[in-house]
């Protein structure tokens, strides 16, 4: 059997570090804490999870969703550092797929006269992004459409998205120590971090030894803490992924309010794609039109003479 490292050096993508934490098999009892903390519910064994997490799913090269069964609800958490609000329409693809197995799995037909029972979806985002936003916002897939058609829409997506950052929504922390714990990790993080760059005004600061330290100095009490320090070099790969994540996004905005802007923007694609980005991910990511993406790869693919 495979360690821990090994095996994460050997996947196509990264998990987020909420997903390495809340989506694994050996965490079932802190999944099951999440999950009665934000539906009020009181299930003791964490047994009764059954995880389908779409394996296909992923989000810049990065692993940001967890799926698992509850009796008859069917749940998918996805965890964000930047505000979307185009998560209905992902989290409708999600639940499509997922309804897809589990229709199959159960032998299921759907062209047939017997209604088929589903599992209730449960959408749920966790956002921790450094942008203040309120502890609970309803995310609506009709707000996508035109204003004077959404009260006559056939189909709506509702999605809870929670604002996870340390100090907030205190209630659903209290009932969820180790979202609580998570939360306080981050920040503890972001104050190094942010201290570094104000002391030496570097832009690149030592992430390493900012999740060192944050480990280091999680209380012994901390449930998540012998489990962060056991994967502690995969804990430091999936958070300086997600920081250069958050800085890729940094560099599109800067790019948005400056001059040259084509150009500018064909050199953000190109430098995206080196990083092993693929067009659609770039294309969804910055909200680029998919045909330019791919003109910028053609052009890299195409030898200079």
């Amino acid at each position: 059997m495979s360690n821990g490292t090994n095996e994460t050096v050997n996947r196509e993508y990264k998990d987020r570090l909420f997903n390495f934490i809340f989506g694994r098999e050996e965490n079932r009892k802190w999944t099951l804490s999440l999950y009665n903390a934000i539906n009020g519910s009181e299930h003791k064994d964490p047994d009764e999870i059954e995880f389908n997490t779409l394996e296909d799913f992923l989000y810049l090269g990065m692993k940001n969703d967890t799926s698992f069964l509850i009796e008859d609800i069917i749940s998918v958490y996805e965890h964000q550092s930047s505000f979307n609000p185009n998560m209905p329409l992902r989290m409708l693809g999600y639940i499509s797929s997922l309804y897809s197995g589990y229709i199959k799995r159960k032998k299921y037909n759907k062209y047939g006269e017997r209604l088929i029972e589903l599992p209730t979806p449960k959408l749920v985002v966790f956002y921790n992004g450094e942008k203040n936003k309120d502890d609970k916002i309803i995310l609506k897939l009709t707000d996508s459409f035109a204003e004077s058609q959404r009260d006559d829409s056939d189909i709506e997506v509702r999605v809870r998205m929670l604002n996870i950052n340390f100090g907030r929504n205190a209630c659903i922390m209290k009932k969820c120590k180790p979202l609580s714990e998570y939360a306080w990790f981050v920040e503890r993080i972001r104050e190094r971090i942010r201290k570094e760059k104000q002391s030496s005004g570097s832009k690149n600061p030592n992430l390493v030894e900012a999740v060192k330290q944050a480990i280091d100095g999680m209380p012994d009490d901390f449930e998540i803490k012998s489990f962060l320090v056991a994967h502690r070099e995969e804990v430091e790969g999936m958070l300086d992924t997600e920081y250069n994540e958050a800085e890729v996004r940094e560099q599109f905005m800067e790019d948005g309010r400056r001059e040259g802007r084509n150009e500018e923007r064909s050199d953000l694609i190109a430098s995206m794609l080196r990083r092993g980005k693929t067009v659609e991910e770039i294309a969804e990511f910055c909200g680029y039109p998919y045909e330019q993406v791919k003109q910028v790869e053609d052009a890299l693919l195409t030898p200079s003479n």
